[in-house]
């Protein structure tokens, strides 16, 4: 299940989408979450479907390795769909009980399942085709304009990306301290919920440990090399925009426009 958590890592082949600006990515994905709010009908998920499935092509990322990371929201999506399936009042079509399943609600869970599962793929299609740096680069840059009003947009930008980056590295760790207590008579798999929450606890507490000792070392590193915040600094490889992005922009912005054309008529 660690193994299967692939938001921020980077999967380093040459494609289309790697080599798209980082901020053209970032206003790509902020427009294909808003889209995904917007479709309310199925002609619009549809529209949502296929460019879903052209971005995963122009990727050039394996599919079997991008959707192996919703294995780590199986029991939140289930939650949701019974939720919605259940408590969705409407037009009854079957009844068990006290729990009554709608018309309605069966309507509502296949969106909010479709909803969450097009959330995790396309925000690591973004996080597979970018590197922490390219990230850091892009989103300082998409957001400059709030250094006016005081806020440390270099700092904010520089945390995410240290954040995302860490999360493959945590994982990985995880994963060495899990197979270490195993190896020595650790037992995480049987049991009910509330004993495998405390055999979790031995797991926790090394990787507190390895996580603090991790980021003093990066704090240290940085301090070598006199990073002292993001005023002054210059970029070795500053961002531009070259043709593909602005032909990009078109296509998310004719995107957008079709979602929210089909909800305005529908």
């Amino acid at each position: 299940m660690l193994k299967d958590i692939t938001l921020g890592q980077y999967y380093p082949v040459d494609s289309i989408l790697h080599r798209l600006d980082p901020r053209t990515k970032l206003f790509g994905t902020m427009v294909f979450i808003i889209s995904l709010f917007i479709a309310n009908d199925i002609w619009a998920y549809l529209i949502a479907t296929l460019f879903l499935g052209l971005a995963i092509r122009l990727s050039h990322v394996p599919f079997k390795f991008m959707v192996r990371g919703l294995k780590a929201i199986v029991f939140l999506l289930l939650i949701s769909v019974s939720f919605n399936l259940f408590l969705t009042p409407g037009e009854a079509v079957f009844r068990l009980g006290f729990l009554k399943m709608t018309k309605e609600g069966v309507k509502m869970a296949g969106f909010m399942g479709v909803r969450l599962i097009y959330l995790v793929v396309g925000s690591s299609i973004m996080t597979l085709t970018t590197t922490p740096n390219q990230l850091t680069d892009g989103l300082e840059k998409s957001l400059g304009f709030l250094n006016k009003v005081g806020v440390p947009v270099h700092e904010v930008s520089m945390m995410m990306s240290i954040a995302l980056r860490f999360i493959p590295i945590l994982v990985e760790e995880t994963d060495k301290i899990m197979k270490a207590q195993m190896a020595r008579g650790a037992d995480f798999e049987t049991g009910n919920l509330i004993r495998k929450a405390k055999n979790m606890i031995p797991l926790l507490v090394p990787l507190f440990i390895s996580a603090f000792r991790r980021a003093t070392d990066l704090a240290m590193a940085m301090e070598a090399r006199c990073y002292r915040g993001g005023e002054g600094r210059t970029k070795m490889k500053p961002l531009r925009y070259e043709r593909r992005d602005r032909l990009t922009y078109l296509v998310f912005l004719g995107y957008l426009t079709a979602i929210a054309g089909l909800r305005l008529m529908g």
